[in-house]
């Protein structure tokens, strides 16, 4: 979980006002520059049903976070209370023709100390941890699972029913 030069990634003050509903994307590869300009435009566009939500997206685009795997990442922002999802724009993503970003949980619970007498259906089938998901899906993502709306495992749920495993608009 260390840089190169062997210290730890820590996410840099990007939006000290990043709102709850802000929807954090850290890159993680930087080969195609032009793929990966086509992510942030489909990431900057409105959403909703009728496009009636600004697109509120909180960036980090430094190369000091590539090849950052997932669970370097997910250290990183494991000190936010507020944060319940973070997007990784990885190299599949930039290889994808859909642009699918890797959607992963920061929430997750210890299960050693449960009873498995009462906790055997959570222990058999634990929430899963992470799914991909094209841009457009971004935001519905991060503010439905913010608000308890659906969980994380439902959404994905609905990415595994997909032929490429990727979660596209319901």
């Amino acid at each position: 979980m260390t840089t190169p030069e062997g210290s730890a990634r820590v996410l840099p003050q990007v939006a000290p006002g990043r709102d709850t509903f802000d929807a954090l994307v850290i890159r993680t590869d930087f080969g195609d520059d032009e793929s990966w300009q086509a992510v942030l435009g489909e990431l900057r566009l409105p959403w909703g049903p009728d496009g009636e939500f600004p697109a509120r997206v909180c960036v980090v685009d430094e190369p000091a976070w590539s090849g950052a795997a997932a669970d370097e990442v997910l250290a990183a922002v494991d000190d936010d209370d507020y944060l319940s999802v973070v997007f990784l724009a990885d190299r599949h993503t930039t290889e994808s023709p859909v642009r699918a970003l890797l959607a992963l949980s920061t929430i997750w619970e210890d299960e050693s100390g449960l009873d498995p007498v009462y906790y055997q259906e959570l222990l058999d089938a634990p929430e899963p941890r992470e799914f991909r998901t094209v841009p457009g899906q971004v935001h519905a993502v991060q503010v439905n699972v913010t608000l308890g709306t659906m969980g994380f495992g439902e959404f994905a749920a609905a990415a595994s029913t997909e032929p490429d495993q990727v979660l596209r608009p319901f």
